[in-house]
């Protein structure tokens, strides 16, 4: 599972943690994530996001 960018804040979603405070269980595949969850952080659209390449 590829990790993922936020393009406004720079948060890093990884799916072995998920996003437990947005509903999101851990395991969970960045394009298995409904269309309308947003960045925990900033709060950006989950179109913000690109493939974070480490």
């Amino acid at each position: 599972m590829q990790k993922y960018i936020c393009t406004v804040c720079g948060y890093i979603y990884d799916p072995q943690a998920g996003d437990e405070d947005g509903g999101i269980a851990p395991g969970t595949d960045f394009g298995s994530i409904p269309d309308d969850w947003v960045c925990p952080t900033c709060g950006a659209q989950k179109s913000d996001f690109e493939l974070y390449e480490e």
